[in-house]
């Protein structure tokens, strides 16, 4: 096998990933009305912009983790493995609820860290 046929495995895995990733968009929008999709909105919009001030690069970062072969496969994969575990451990929550998680989380770490 060459580099080459490795390469093309992890871009085909990257592509898979975001494929999923994009059903698992689309069956969380269809499945709420549309009130509730734009008050949601409006919340990770925020959480988006507050992070984007800490990670001005992060939507580059993300591009570039599908483009390198394997990469965009092992993130997604952790990401599915966290969720998994986020609603085995909080019963009856949905998807917002999960990204807010992140969003919050995410923005904590940057705030304890800077100090």
């Amino acid at each position: 096998m060459s580099y080459l046929d490795i390469c093309i495995i992890g871009w085909n895995l990257n592509a898979l990933m975001f494929v999923l990733n994009f059903f698992l968009a689309i069956k969380v929008i269809s499945s709420q009305d549309r009130d509730t999709l734009q008050e949601e909105s409006l919340v990770l919009k925020e959480l988006k912009e507050e992070l984007d001030n800490y990670y001005p690069y992060r939507t580059y970062s993300t591009f570039l983790t599908y483009a390198i072969p394997f990469a965009g496969f092992f993130r997604m994969s952790f990401r599915f493995v966290e969720m998994f575990f986020f609603f085995q451990k909080n019963q009856n929550t949905k998807m917002f609820d999960f990204m807010v998680y992140k969003y919050t989380n995410e923005i904590n770490k940057i705030k304890n860290n800077r100090g």
